[in-house]
């Protein structure tokens, strides 16, 4: 099997070429750094979706270095900028939040089409070969379809999983869950929500009352909301984060079709501009392609060879 370095690599291939070709060739037969270099850079970077704001960041630092004489070879930038990059990712990693006694419950929110059903599937499938006993809650009662999509994907996992019929009050769905996940010594509850428009207030509120009802089980309940957002979107994934954040309290980020996109550099700005961390990154279809972010892996796939 191929490592995660290796699958990582593969994985943001598009985002590798388009980045750090563009900036190596940029790079290539330079050696003074000039404004006409500078410019280029921006443009390569904000042509990654790193986000304007980070971009201008980075370059500010470079700005500065090259003022102090710190930083006189063009060559050198290659090395600052991963060393940008990295610090910007490892400043917002911290460790999953699990709870105190029962079950961690996990609550997964994002609109349609992002990949978020099968997401579930493929962390329960993690979850379960690290030890972990699972159960997966179908909240998202608007779709028969979902809640079909997920009872598949549990048998796939062996992993229990709680549900309705459809048009059900999704908080009376997670209540049952959760009652059943400390009945059954849980270790990890995934939470499937219905996907939504992040500009439907009364979806929100739904989210909110889902939360309510989760600690009026579990104390400190939900543990963790993950926002599994498509990588192909680049910056519109942004404005999802934010708006997400402000209701339902995201305190992660789930990356998929990191694979279909050339602008992996959307993995900084979210990190960067949300203050949030990235959890897992998808790279494919088979349930295996769903990966833990590790910041230094992240770059180390972009920038080695």
């Amino acid at each position: 099997m191929s490592s995660l370095l290796d699958r990582l690599k593969q994985g943001i291939q598009k985002t590798r070429s388009g980045f750090t070709g563009s900036l190596d060739a940029l790079i290539h037969g330079r050696k003074e750094i000039d404004p006409d270099l500078l410019e280029e850079l921006e443009y390569t970077l904000i042509g990654s979706d790193i986000g304007v704001r980070t971009a201008t960041e980075i370059l500010e630092g470079i700005r500065q270095r090259v003022e102090r004489q710190q930083l006189g070879d063009a060559a050198e930038l290659r090395a600052m900028i991963r060393e940008q990059l990295q610090e910007i990712l490892e400043a917002n990693e911290r460790p999953m939040k699990r709870a105190a006694s029962g079950p961690t419950v996990v609550m997964i929110v994002g609109v349609n089409g992002v990949g978020k059903t099968t997401t579930i599937g493929k962390l329960a499938n993690r979850f379960k070969s690290e030890g972990e006993r699972v159960l997966i809650c179908a909240a998202d009662t608007f779709r028969a379809a979902a809640i079909e999509q997920l009872e598949v994907w549990a048998e796939r996992s062996g992993v229990d999983m709680i549900r309705q019929q459809t048009g059900a009050d999704p908080s009376a769905v997670l209540f049952d869950a959760l009652k059943a996940a400390e009945a059954r010594e849980t270790g990890v509850v995934l939470v499937d929500t219905a996907g939504r428009l992040h500009n439907k207030a009364h979806l929100m509120a739904e989210l909110e009352k889902m939360t309510r009802t989760a600690r009026r089980v579990i104390e400190d309940a939900p543990h963790e909301v993950w926002l599994v957002l498509d990588a192909t979107t680049g910056q519109n994934g942004l404005e999802q984060a934010k708006k997400f954040t402000e209701s339902a309290g995201v305190t992660g980020i789930v990356l998929t079709k990191l694979d279909g996109t050339a602008k992996g550099g959307v993995v900084v700005a979210i990190a960067r501009e949300m203050n949030l961390p990235i959890r897992f990154v998808g790279v494919g279809e088979q349930i295996e392609d769903l990966i833990p972010f590790e910041a230094d892996k992240f770059v180390a796939s972009l920038f080695d060879n």
